[in-house]
């Protein structure tokens, strides 16, 4: 019998409340209320063994949220003292606990957690899933991708769980603006590693984003009253802070609005002005 895994098991005894799964020598409850209507012994059952608030090993028809070997993003039913517990479909929430958080969670959060068995045997929850993580992922240079952020490091950059299945990065030097652990986001390969891990970036290809980025530029002088007040020329960490772009990208935005005559540069006053409200 395997815990935390779907597995289809033998009725061997009914009883009055519920009936025995496995074998003579081995054996599990599947109450009265999860077992199918007119289930007989030797009728094979699918069920899902966890422990119920006893620790008794239990059998379950219903259809867990998350099971051994695969992972979830699970919403926090609440908090206690010992943890957080998850809402994962079954009667009895998942305890996460406060060691196995990589960010302090709380109640209504939702957290991308894989599954593990405690040293008192019992089913528990984790957030540190890089080991969990599979690198034979089927995308190339280029795909786009959807993932949830596990993990934020300053030397590295952000750590993306691509499907919630395949490991990835987005490397510290192409982190633009605010991400959160938890958040979802979607994101374009950049290259896939000699280990099948994978390099994400959050901006388009070069030619799109570029589009993007000088509609935000125009976005922000509207909003600042026809102008921005610096230039291509400002410290790189404003322009970041900014707008969530490199110093290199906003100048290419900015050239193409320049060419485009919606801007133009005061250098003596060090703003970028709009050219002509009527052609914006």
């Amino acid at each position: 019998m395997k815990l935390g895994e779907k597995q289809v098991l033998t009725v061997v005894k009914k009883v009055d409340f519920g009936v025995y799964l496995g074998s003579e020598k081995e054996r599990v409850l599947l109450p009265k209320k999860q077992a199918p209507q007119g289930v007989e012994a030797g009728d094979p059952v699918e069920v899902f063994l966890y422990k119920d608030s006893s620790d008794r090993l239990i059998a379950t028809t219903n259809e867990p949220k998350l099971t051994m070997g695969h992972l979830a993003v699970l919403e926090v039913a609440d908090v206690g003292r010992v943890g957080a517990f998850l809402d994962w479909g079954l009667e009895k929430d998942l305890l996460l606990p406060f060691r196995e958080q990589t960010v302090k969670v709380s109640k209504k959060d939702r957290c991308l957690v894989g599954l593990y068995i405690d040293k008192s045997g019992r089913l528990c929850a984790t957030m540190k899933i890089y080991p969990m993580l599979r690198t034979d992922s089927p995308y190339r240079k280029d795909d786009m991708v959807k993932g949830t952020v596990y993990g934020i490091s300053r030397e590295f950059g952000v750590f993306v769980a691509v499907d919630n299945r395949y490991s990835a990065l987005i490397p510290k030097k192409d982190v633009y603006g605010k991400l959160n652990i938890g958040q979802e986001i979607e994101a374009r390969v950049t290259s896939v590693k000699a280990d099948g891990k994978l390099d994400l970036s959050i901006r388009s290809k070069i030619p799109e984003q570029m589009d993007e980025d000088a509609r935000k530029i125009m976005e922000r002088i509207r909003k600042g009253g026809g102008m921005i007040p610096f230039t291509d020329k400002a410290d790189p960490e404003l322009i970041r802070e900014e707008f969530g772009m490199s110093k290199a990208a906003f100048k290419r935005a900015v050239g193409k609005l320049l060419k485009e005559r919606k801007i133009k540069i005061d250098e003596a006053q060090g703003k970028i002005l709009q050219f002509d409200a009527n052609r914006v």
